[in-house]
């Protein structure tokens, strides 16, 4: 799962299109994120170098198997499963 504070709109934009090629958007500056340890690495990446760290804030939250299957939600949307991939 990965949660951002974008100051800056147009970078704000540039991680939300980063973001969009590796989960789903859950919440306004929320996603979660199926992938891979290689795709994570690729991703933080990205991430890491788009923000800036002097005004921005971006946390990554990754959830074992037993956590994952303890999320609890109220509203439209569904938790997804799936063994060969990890939420972070």
């Amino acid at each position: 799962m990965v949660s951002y504070d974008i100051v800056d709109d147009s970078r704000r934009r540039r991680l939300q299109k980063i973001l969009e090629g590796y989960g789903e958007r859950v919440q306004y500056s929320v996603f979660e994120c199926d992938i891979s340890d290689l795709q994570y690495r690729d991703l933080r990446q990205k991430v890491l170098s788009t923000v800036d760290s002097g005004c921005d804030s971006v946390r990554f939250y990754p959830l074992c198997k037993a956590c994952s299957g303890k999320i609890e939600y109220s509203g439209n949307g569904s938790i997804k499963e799936d063994d060969r991939f990890f939420i972070i």
